[in-house]
C-alpha cells in the first residue's frame, strides 16, 4: 500500500533532521581532513553524507570511484590501494559541491588507544625538553580523538589531523609519538597515528555492547552496571546534599585558614567513561572503517583487580575491534604492565598485577598479536613510568615482525614448559635469541619454588643455555615455578637481544577465594 505525506509532515521531518535535505551538501566526516595519512597497500573506504540519491565521486593520485547517497544519506566509496608517498590532493565531489583535501600522504596507519599510560604525554616523559626539541618528522601526522562518551555508536567524532613538530608532539601520546617515530625511520614511509586514550578506565568501556552481551562471562559485570544505574538518582541525590556541605565546610575552613575537607566523588552512572561500552561509542566506533594497519594499546591497570574476567575481556575487546574494522586480523600489540608499588622479603601467593600480566601473556593465544614486555622499566612509586621511549620502541619491533614481516628479535623470552628432575625444575621458553642472559652477567633474581604444599621460597636458579634450571635446598620436592610474580618484582632475566623475560607461573593456583 503506498502511503502519501503531506507536506508539513516532510518539513518537520526535515527540521529534525531526520531526513537529510534534498539540496544537502556531501560532506566527510573529521577523520577526512588536510593532512592526514592513508593507508597504503590497501582498499581505502572514504564515506560521509549526502543527499539521498545524489552521485558521489571520490579522487587521489590516479584512482577514482564512484557511489551514490543511500536512502539515509549516508555513501561510501572504496578507492583501490595506493603506495606510500604524497603529498597528494583527495577531492570529493556531489552534486551542488566538491572538497578537496591537502597535504594527503599514503603510509601506515596506526591507532594508538587505552588509558592513562598511552594518554601520558611527551612533555611527561623521560628527557621531555631534549625529546620535544628533536620533534621535527613532517611526515609523521597525529590525530587525537576528543575524550567523549555515549550510549551509542557514533557515526562522527571530533579532532584534526597535525604534522609533527615540537609543538604537536609535546601534547601527543609519548607511547604512540616514540613508536610512530621509530616505524618512521625504520620503514622511511609517512605514518598516521591515531589516539583515542582516557586515563583510569577499564577495557570493558572500549568495547562494543553487543561483543559483551554476546558472552555470558560478562553477565556479572553488565548486571553491577544495571545496579549502578536504578541507584544512580538516590546516588546522585546524596552527592549534591554532600557537595552542598562540603562547599560550606570549604569555605569554613579557607575563612579560618584551615586544610580544606576532602571533596566527595560523584558516583557512577550515565554518561560515566568507565560504563561498559561508553568509549566505544563515542571514540572507537566512529574511526572504523577508516583503513588502518594496526593497533597498539597500553591499559589494564583499571582492571587489575579482576585478572580474570580480563582474560576473556581482553581478547573479546580485540576481536571486536576487528570485526567493525572488517580488515581480518589485524596486528594487535599491547604492554604488558609494568611493575610498580613495593616489595615483600618473601614470594606473596596472590598478587593482583602479576595475574594480570598473565591474563595479557595469555592473550598472546590470539593470531596475530605481540606484546611488549615492560617489567624492567616501571617505579616503584609512579604508576606512569617516565620512561616511554623503550616501550615505543618494544611496541615498534613487535609491529616491525607482525605487520613487515621483518626478521628482528620482538619479543623477550616466554614460558614454554617445565620438566621435574629430581630436586630441580628445568623451564624452557621461547625468543631465547641466541640464549638467555642476565645484564652484566649477575646473578638470577626473580625466581621462586614450591612443594606440593603450594608455598613457595625464593629459589636458587642457573641459565643453561636455552633454559633455567631452578632449585632449592628447602623444596626437595617441587611442583611448580614462578619468575617475577609479584607486583614489582626484583627480576633480571633477558634474551640475547636484550628483552626482558615475561614473568610467568607454571601452576594455577588460586587464593584469598578467587
Amino acid at each position: 500500500m503506498r502511503v502519501l505525506r503531506p507536506f508539513w509532515f516532510i518539513t518537520v521531518l526535515l527540521l529534525l533532521g531526520v531526513i537529510p535535505p534534498a539540496t544537502a551538501e556531501v560532506s566527510l566526516p573529521p577523520l577526512f581532513k588536510d593532512h592526514m595519512v592513508l593507508q597504503r597497500g590497501t582498499k581505502l573506504p572514504i564515506w560521509g553524507r549526502a543527499a539521498p540519491g545524489e552521485s558521489v565521486e571520490v579522487a587521489v593520485a590516479n584512482r577514482a570511484a564512484h557511489t551514490a547517497a543511500d536512502a539515509d544519506g549516508r555513501w561510501r566509496a572504496v578507492l583501490r590501494p595506493l603506495n606510500a608517498g604524497g603529498p597528494h590532493r583527495l577531492v570529493v565531489k556531489g552534486e551542488t559541491n566538491s572538497i578537496a583535501f591537502e597535504d594527503v600522504l599514503v603510509g601506515e596507519v596506526w591507532v594508538c588507544s587505552g588509558q592513562s599510560n598511552m594518554e601520558w604525554p611527551v612533555s611527561l616523559a623521560r628527557d621531555a625538553e631534549n625529546e620535544i626539541a628533536a620533534a621535527d618528522f613532517p611526515e609523521i601526522r597525529f590525530f587525537s580523538v576528543p575524550k567523549k562518551v555515549a550510549d551509542v555508536p557514533q557515526q562522527e567524532c571530533g579532532g584534526k589531523w597535525t604534522s609533527c613538530r615540537p609543538k604537536s608532539a609535546a601534547q601527543f601520546s609519548a607511547v604512540g609519538y616514540f613508536f610512530g617515530r621509530s616505524l618512521h625511520r625504520k620503514l622511511g614511509v609517512p605514518i598516521g597515528l591515531i589516539h583515542a586514550s582516557w586515563g583510569g578506565t577499564p577495557a570493558e568501556a572500549w568495547t562494543s555492547q553487543a561483543a559483551l552481551d554476546a558472552d555470558p562471562a560478562f553477565i556479572p559485570l553488565l548486571e553491577r552496571w544495571a545496579r549502578i544505574l536504578a541507584d544512580y538518582p538516590d546516588a546522585k541525590a546524596e552527592y549534591d546534599r554532600a557537595f552542598i556541605e562540603w562547599e560550606q565546610a570549604a569555605k569554613k575552613a579557607k575563612d579560618e585558614g584551615k586544610p580544606e575537607p576532602p571533596r566527595p566523588w560523584p558516583p557512577l552512572g550515565p554518561g560515566h567513561p568507565w560504563r561498559p561500552a561508553a568509549l566505544y561509542n563515542a571514540m572507537v566506533a566512529p574511526l572504523a572503517p577508516f583503513a588502518i594497519q594496526g593497533a597498539i594499546w597500553y591499559q589494564g591497570e583499571s582492571n587489575a583487580d579482576r585478572a580474570y574476567e580480563y582474560r576473556t575481556l581482553f581478547p573479546a575487546m580485540i576481536q571486536d575491534w576487528r570485526r567493525a574494522w572488517s580488515q581480518g586480523d589485524f596486528p594487535f600489540l599491547f604492554v604488558q604492565l609494568a611493575n610498580f608499588m613495593g616489595r615483600f622479603e618473601t614470594p606473596q601467593p596472590k598478587s593482583a598485577w602479576a595475574e594480570l600480566r598473565e591474563a595479557q601473556l595469555m592473550t598472546l593465544a590470539l593470531d596475530n598479536t605481540g606484546m611488549a614486555v615492560t617489567i624492567d622499566i616501571g617505579e616503584a612509586n609512579d604508576i606512569h613510568p617516565k620512561n616511554k621511549q623503550d616501550v615505543g620502541e618494544r611496541l615498534a619491533l613487535a609491529a616491525l615482525a607482525k605487520a613487515y614481516g621483518k626478521k628482528v628479535a620482538y619479543s623477550g623470552p616466554l614460558y614454554k614448559r617445565m620438566k621435574i628432575k629430581g630436586n630441580e625444575v628445568v623451564v624452557s621458553f621461547t625468543h631465547t635469541n641466541r640464549g638467555l642472559a642476565t645484564k652484566g652477567g649477575a646473578p638470577l633474581k626473580g625466581f621462586a619454588i614450591a612443594g606440593p604444599d603450594q608455598e613457595f621460597v625464593w629459589a636458587d636458579a642457573r641459565i643453561r643455555g636455552k633454559k633455567v634450571v631452578v632449585y632449592s635446598d628447602s623444596v626437595p620436592s617441587p611442583v611448580a615455578v614462578r619468575y617475577a610474580w609479584a607486583d614489582n618484582p626484583e627480576c633480571n632475566l633477558y634474551n640475547g637481544a636484550g628483552l626482558p623475560a615475561s614473568p610467568f607461573r607454571t601452576d594455577d593456583w588460586r587464593h584469598d577465594g578467587e
